[in-house]
């Protein structure tokens, strides 16, 4: 293995992770769903190949995704939060403003 490939391995390991809540929306229907994530970066792919496989939890949000289609889903990050020690207070932060945002935004849980 050379050093350039052991550095790289490396830093993805110790890259941050961004926590936060995000929204997938379905414009024909007006429904949206609201979730929380340790990292924005890689839930939508996440959500996405669930959806394409017809095996995501959330029924409401897979039944949304068979009739309009991958065009017809819109992702967007709600809120970043802060870089916190704690994985307790990041989680417990997380859930407070998961709450809100399906508040606000009057969404179903993903």
């Amino acid at each position: 293995m050379s050093i350039d490939r052991k550095a790289a391995i490396t830093a993805y390991k110790e890259r941050k992770t961004i926590a936060g809540i995000y929204v997938v929306r379905c414009a024909a229907s007006g429904q949206a769903w609201v979730g929380q994530a340790p990292n924005l970066e890689t839930i939508q792919n996440r959500i996405w190949f669930s959806l394409r496989q017809g095996s995501h939890t959330c029924r409401g949000l897979q039944a949304a995704w068979t009739t309009y289609g991958e065009a017809g889903l819109t992702f967007a990050e709600c809120e970043r939060l802060e870089d916190e020690e704690s994985a307790y207070v990041r989680n417990a932060l997380l859930k407070e403003r998961l709450l809100h945002w399906r508040a606000e935004l009057k969404a179903e849980p993903i």
